[in-house]
């Protein structure tokens, strides 16, 4: 009984679901007397997986910019079509009982190519589920492009909340829920469709009370601006940052605004330019009573004033249901027998 766990790279939202997954999934199938391989797409990841990599792939990533959107230019620029096709052609996808796909391209297509089952178990699925917030302006672009980025025969999705059967709460890493959160006082903030200049700029001229803890992927050091605080992105001290945190201004991913959810941070997001995941996700917050910027010009620091001021975190229930999800996943496709004492789970 073989597994390939397809990882997609880029960002960090996908591997830190990992985390929490891979040791669930390989104490299941060595169980069933079997392997579990992983197989990572994309660039060079600010949290590398403390795992044994079978595949490393070039994939079909996005390239952050510095003013709230994708860079496209350098998105095309690094994506190497030939060698994307060669890894979607000699990827012996055939050689397993069940792929797994958490957003990653290579695989996806692979099985496709060769008419394998591919099992999305992801965020994405959940967001192009019908039952699923929508932005207002709906973009049929980015749409089709989410849908067929990472084609899948079957889906286990995560998202906010439970829309339909099919989709669970969040995967909350371990590292996460091990956390005792309290209040010191400062904001953490990951925006890193932003350049550090704008964002010391912006949250300066915001207050120069509030004191801001700033991570960064354009940054290579610490760096002191006043009252901001700038970090390299590094997984442990964000985590400290985080949970010491009074509340989170990030990005409307779907990891990161869980995780402060989960520790009863007050959240504000800004949802990235030209990037139809994170305005369904900003959908989907906002009526959870998230507040929701679409940036940092002077139009909207009035609404970021008032969030620092008055802002209250929105509480979830995520308990951990993660292994009894793999249990059920396992039992549909494989026909592998569910522990009895599995919890109730997705659809």
């Amino acid at each position: 009984m073989n597994i390939l766990y397809a990882i997609q790279g880029t960002g960090n939202g996908h591997l830190m679901r990992a985390l929490d997954i891979v040791p669930l999934l390989q104490a299941r199938v060595a169980a069933l007397g079997g392997q579990l391989d992983l197989l990572v797409s994309g660039p060079p990841a600010d949290l590398p997986l403390p795992f044994p990599i079978r595949y490393r792939v070039g994939g079909m990533g996005f390239l952050f910019g510095k003013k709230g959107g994708i860079n496209f230019v350098k998105t095309f620029r690094q994506f190497n079509s030939a060698g994307f096709v060669h890894d979607i052609r000699h990827l012996p996808v055939e050689s397993y009982d069940l792929v797994l796909n958490d957003f990653e391209p290579v695989s996806a297509w692979a099985c496709r190519l060769r008419h394998r089952p591919c099992v999305a178990l992801s965020h994405q699925s959940a967001v192009l589920h019908p039952a699923a917030p929508r932005p207002k302006d709906e973009d049929p672009a980015g749409r089709a492009v989410l849908r067929h980025y990472a084609p899948s025969t079957a889906q286990y999705g995560f998202h906010f909340q439970e829309y339909a059967p099919g989709i669970s709460t969040p995967v909350i890493r371990r590292q996460v829920r091990e956390l005792a959160p309290t209040d010191e006082g400062h904001y953490t903030v990951y925006l890193p469709a932003f350049d550090e200049e704008t964002l010391v700029k912006r949250l300066r001229y915001l207050s120069r009370t509030v004191q801001w803890e700033v991570f960064s992927k354009h940054s290579q050091q610490p760096a002191d601006y006043g009252n901001v605080r700038v970090w390299p992105v590094s997984g442990g001290d964000f985590l400290q940052s985080l949970a010491r945190a009074r509340g989170v201004l990030c990005g409307a991913g779907f990891e990161t605004p869980a995780e402060a959810l989960y520790l009863g941070k007050k959240l504000l997001v800004i949802p990235m330019k030209q990037q139809y995941e994170q305005q369904c996700n900003a959908a989907a917050l906002a009526d959870m009573g998230v507040p929701v910027v679409r940036g940092l010009k002077d139009k909207h620091l009035d609404h970021i004033d008032d969030w620092l001021h008055r802002g209250r975190p929105v509480p979830v229930d995520y308990p951990d249901r993660t292994g009894a999800i793999l249990d059920q996943l396992l039992a549909e496709q494989l026909g592998v027998s569910r522990p009895r004492q599995a919890a109730r789970i997705i659809g």
